[in-house]
């Protein structure tokens, strides 16, 4: 069973304070807001406990969650639904999260396998293969580069198309398609992978751009101007990075299943402007700083995500240093289901982290 929560839980006096009798209430309740998200009344609750209790008997226990602040009524009737706060007391308390079968895991690594293929696509796959576990969103906050480069080199794609690829020195490959000049000749390419390659073999993009933008300045006239323009492009598409990573988000549509009116709509737009931004890079990436397991933000646990109303499943990746580089997870309604997408988060981020090693 997983336990590495990280966001804040709940007080354990509030799931102490609970019998037995209201705790399989409260939970049959939420196992049936995630199922359904709709209210659950106290007679279909009594046709399902495990436990024989009368109707009115669910009502006083529904009354008494109520008045704690873990359930409360959209309508009228008497049909119950989680709060947020309860939902949190059901993850961090009372959610059983099992480990993932063997051909899960296997799925998993076969998604996120990096063999003959860039960092960025393995990213890719892996957040589209989150997002389709069903109504969410898989998003992951890539890495900026910032290792030591082993080799560089440029392939022409056709006028004014070049893909650059770089090697770090463990191994990662990252492609980037770059603009070149009309009538570049293969011979300019060339040079320019060997001009870079002189002088970044061992160093990071910073600290090579200093070196080369000076060289470029005293050395321009020995280098022919189109090669100089790949050289300094080909800097450009890495550096722009360096700030921060980049985020990808994929399977958006997923948000949208849920919502039926016109306030639904504006927070989800809101939300899909804050992950467009840099700054949601950033947050993400804060957000998975605190710990080094899976991470839950339900609802106002996030600024950036409370907004819209979502839950956040999020577990941080390492490279071979133990550092933390960057993030993956999913975005959905606050109804996800938590014990399927907690070990699958937790288990694609060691993923990841080991093809980064």
């Amino acid at each position: 069973m997983l336990t590495r929560l990280h966001d804040p839980p709940p007080p354990k006096s509030l799931v102490g304070e609970l019998n037995q009798r209201s705790r399989e209430v409260f939970r049959r309740i939420v196992e049936s807001y995630v199922e359904t998200g709709e209210p659950v009344g106290s007679r279909t609750l009594s046709r399902r406990l495990d436990v024989q209790l009368s109707p009115a008997t669910i009502r006083n226990i529904m009354a008494d969650l109520q008045d704690a602040g873990l359930l409360h009524a959209p309508h009228t009737s008497a049909g119950r639904l989680p709060t947020e706060a309860g939902l949190r007391l059901f993850v961090h308390g009372l959610l059983e999260v099992g480990a993932l079968t063997q051909d899960e895991k296997s799925n998993i690594e076969i998604q996120c396998n990096a063999a003959g293929r860039s960092l960025a696509h393995v990213l890719e796959e892996a957040t589209t293969m989150l997002s389709g576990l069903g109504h969410c969103a898989g998003m992951v906050l890539a890495p900026k580069t910032d290792e030591a480069v082993k080799h560089i080199e440029f392939v022409g794609l056709g006028p004014g198309r070049t893909l650059a690829v770089m090697i770090s020195q463990s191994g990662v490959v990252e492609n980037r398609l770059m603009e070149t000049p009309l009538g570049l000749p293969p011979s300019a390419l060339a040079q320019a992978g060997n001009y870079l390659n002189a002088r970044m073999q061992g160093r990071t993009f910073g600290e090579a751009r200093v070196i080369i933008e000076n060289e470029l300045e005293d050395q321009r006239a020995a280098l022919d101007e189109l090669t100089a323009r790949v050289v300094e492009t080909g800097l450009a598409t890495w550096s722009s990075d360096d700030t921060g990573g980049y985020l990808i988000v994929r399977g958006q549509a997923h948000l949208l299943d849920d919502v039926s009116a016109t306030p639904d709509l504006e927070k989800i737009r809101v939300l899909f402007e804050a992950l467009e931004t840099k700054e949601a890079a950033v947050r993400l990436l804060d957000a998975a700083q605190t710990g080094d397991g899976v991470q839950i933000f339900i609802g106002a646990d996030n600024q950036l995500f409370g907004i819209a109303g979502c839950s956040v499943v999020i577990a941080p990746y390492l490279n071979s240093r133990r550092q933390i580089v960057g993030a993956i997870g999913v975005i959905g309604p606050t109804r996800i289901n938590y014990a399927r997408i907690i070990p699958m988060v937790d288990y694609t981020a060691k993923v990841i982290g080991r093809l980064l090693g």
